[in-house]
Order: C-alpha cells, then sequence, then structure tokens
C-alpha cells in the first residue's frame, strides 16, 4: 500500500533529481508498476472503507427494527432472547454494536440548544449551590450549607455567598452580597423555581419587594429547565471540582474567605468560552450598569416575642438570654448573619446581643442576665422589709391588772 508521503516522495525524486524509474526502485524497494502508477496520478493515494462483511445478525435485522419500533427502550437481553428463538446463534457484542446505530432513529429527538448571546449589563443568573460536605460550624459539629451563586452570562464575573438555610433572609443576604462584590446593577434577576423565590413560577412577594427596592426586573425560568442558566451551571461543577477538592475549612469564615479569594483568582483569568480576561470584560460591563444604592435592601430576620418566665428566646435551633427584668414585656428580636439583638418596644432598652452561632442545640447566657437573674432570686428570698412598731412594756403594765 502506497502512503501519501512515499508517493510525493517518488515524484519529488522523478521530477526534481531526475532520477529514473530503476534508481527509484533501487533506493526506495518500490515495485516499478507501483511507481509507473504514482509518476501518472497527480493526486495523493487515497483507500476508502472496505465493504462490509456480511453478519449473521443481517438476517434478523427487520425483526430488530420491529421490536424497536414498539419499544425503543428495549434491552440488548431481551432482544437477543427474541432474535435466538428465530436461530440466531451470533454473538452479544454484534448485537451490541448494531444496537448502537439503530436505537438513535426509534427514540425521541434529544434536546438541542442554540448559541446564546448575552447583552453586557442585561442578566444577572443565581441560584444556589450545595457544598458536598458539610461545613464546620463550631462546637464540634458540622452542618448543610448552601453557597448563593450569582453570575454575569457576559463577563462570566462570577461570586457567591455562604448560607445555612433556603429561607428568602437568607438568600437575600447572599445576593445583595454577591451583588456588592461585583460592584453592579444588573437589569434583570434569573432564577428557578426555588421555593423562597418562585416555588410555583409566581415570585413570591419577600422577591418582588426585593427587587422593587433595587428596581430590578426578573425572570423565572420554567419548570425543569434549569439549562437556560448554562453558564452557572457549568460554574457549579467548576465550584466542586476546582475549589471545594483538597481543601479543607475551619469554619463558615473560613469557608467564605477561601471561596472570595477562589473567586477573585478566576475572575482575573482568561475563560474558556469568551476568550477574554473576565475581570476586562466586567469593566466594560460597568460601565452599562448601574451602580449599587447607598443602602441596600435590609435582609435581616425580625419578629417580635414576649419576655417568658424563663428569660430566653429559641433561635435556629439555640436559646439565647434575655434580661430577666423584662419578663412578660415584648422585644424585636433581630438576627442577622453574625449577631442576635433584642430591643424592647415600649422603652427602647436593650434586652439581648450576642453573637450568632450555627451549631445547634446550645443556651447561651449573657453574664449580665445571669448576674440580675441572681439578684432577682435573692430579692425574693429575702421578701420585703416592714417597719414593725415596738411599744414599751410599761403600756401593757398599765392595761394590764396585776
Amino acid at each position: 500500500m502506497l502512503g501519501v508521503e512515499l508517493w510525493a516522495e517518488i515524484r519529488r525524486m522523478k521530477h526534481v533529481e531526475g532520477l529514473s524509474q530503476r534508481e527509484i526502485h533501487r533506493r526506495t524497494g518500490v515495485h516499478r508498476d507501483t511507481i509507473r502508477n504514482a509518476l501518472a496520478s497527480s493526486e495523493p493515494p487515497s483507500y476508502g472503507p472496505r465493504p462490509p462483511r456480511p453478519s449473521k445478525l443481517d438476517p434478523f435485522l427487520e425483526t430488530i427494527e420491529e421490536l424497536l419500533d414498539d419499544e425503543p427502550t428495549l434491552s440488548g437481553v431481551r432482544i437477543r432472547e427474541e432474535i435466538e428463538k428465530l436461530g440466531y446463534r451470533g454473538s452479544k457484542t454484534i448485537l451490541d454494536d448494531r444496537l448502537r446505530e439503530l436505537r438513535p432513529r426509534f427514540l425521541p429527538a434529544p434536546r438541542s440548544f442554540q448559541r446564546t448571546r448575552y447583552r453586557p449589563g442585561e442578566l444577572a443568573q443565581f441560584d444556589l449551590c450545595a457544598p458536598r460536605r458539610e461545613i464546620p460550624v463550631g462546637f464540634g459539629q458540622v452542618r448543610r450549607g448552601y453557597v448563593v451563586t450569582c453570575e454575569l452570562p457576559y463577563s462570566r464575573a462570577f461570586a457567591g455567598a455562604l448560607v445555612f438555610s433556603k429561607e428568602f433572609c437568607d438568600i437575600a443576604f447572599g445576593m445583595t452580597r454577591c451583588l456588592a462584590r461585583l460592584g453592579v446593577l444588573p437589569n434583570k434577576l434569573v432564577w428557578d423555581r426555588e421555593g423562597a423565590i418562585a416555588p410555583k413560577g409566581r415570585p413570591t412577594e419577600d422577591f418582588l419587594a426585593f427587587c422593587g427596592q433595587l428596581a430590578l426586573g426578573w425572570v423565572i425560568l420554567d419548570a425543569g429547565d434549569c439549562q437556560a442558566k448554562g453558564a452557572l451551571e457549568r460554574s457549579h461543577r467548576f465550584v466542586h471540582g476546582n475549589f471545594e477538592a483538597g481543601r479543607r475549612f475551619a469554619n463558615a469564615l473560613d469557608f467564605q474567605d477561601q471561596f472570595d479569594g477562589w473567586c477573585d483568582r478566576i475572575n482575573a483569568r482568561v475563560h474558556r468560552t469568551t476568550r477574554a480576561v473576565v475581570a476586562e470584560r466586567l469593566a466594560e460591563e460597568r460601565e452599562q450598569m448601574r451602580g449599587l444604592p447607598e443602602i441596600l435592601p435590609d435582609t435581616d430576620r425580625r419578629f417580635v416575642i414576649r419576655v417568658p418566665a424563663q428569660p430566653y428566646l429559641r433561635f435556629d435551633r439555640n436559646d439565647y438570654s434575655l434580661h430577666p427584668r423584662l419578663v412578660g414585656r415584648r422585644v424585636e428580636v433581630r438576627a442577622t448573619q453574625t449577631q442576635i439583638t433584642a430591643v424592647c418596644l415600649d422603652t427602647g432598652e436593650l434586652a439581648a446581643r450576642h453573637a450568632r452561632v450555627f451549631a445547634g442545640g446550645l443556651a447561651f447566657t449573657d453574664p449580665a442576665h445571669q448576674a440580675a437573674l441572681e439578684q432577682l432570686r435573692g430579692e425574693r428570698r429575702r421578701g420585703s422589709d416592714v417597719v414593725v412598731e415596738r411599744r414599751p412594756l410599761a403600756r401593757y403594765d398599765a392595761l394590764i391588772p396585776a
């Protein structure tokens, strides 16, 4: 078989060096007829595929097509059982190879996607990404966390915030932190049907209030259409494989610190899809986007309770002490990602301030509250001080005769 390289060399020897066919034969060892044919052909040699040899499966192809037409997902084992009844004695490999070619003709057409081009500053895609390992939260405990992720599909700038629940307050905190990291506001936010965002395809009032405060539009994806956030879905795989792999985290703060540093690094790289530096496209995109307002939406949890006889409030599986002198009065509790505070509604005095802990099943008592509680207990034990008049005994002697 004469290859293209040898064909070209023979023609060079003849037309450049002027060698005879005899000398070409001596140097190359190629048969003279082959040399003659190579010199006569101005096209390089090509060898097409050999015609397929007859297969033991050929007589049963019509039966296999009928079986697949009735049930496209019918297994190869069942198909082989049926054609063996008709006399097939071939191997399983021959059947499997042929089914790979035949089966796609009978299956529904797979979903295809068109390439999407994004306009600068138009969208910001949001989603929740669950780390594969639980996050240490102190006190020897770990807890499942969620990362609220955000990506600008034009520049592919990426940011994320760790939270420990899917409640809207935590998701809203994650969104505001991501937008603050990116430093701009898009025209619209893209979400799937997350329970706290749009559980039935209609945005919740909390989400609408959030968008209204920032003057943002929204896009809620159809059910089961997570591929519409293709840029962000691919980034989630990148988070699992590039960020999480081989890392250890001391606590939630360490996780967030490492994640922010990782986001800074990937935002400085050349993106594989856009073939451009992410930070440079983000700078271009910022020119067409609005800046952040001076005051971002309040994402803290707020609720009112009446201080119970045991002066503790229960929040996120933990008990936090309240001032015991406020028993029976109503206080407003405000929970941020780092702190729990309570303020008395009628007087405005501070009822409690605690650092928030994400571990569970714990009780935290402020030393000042403990001291006040012990003081109240002492007052109850002593009772009230009553002044009793003591009369001289001579008065009794005058009243009672001897």
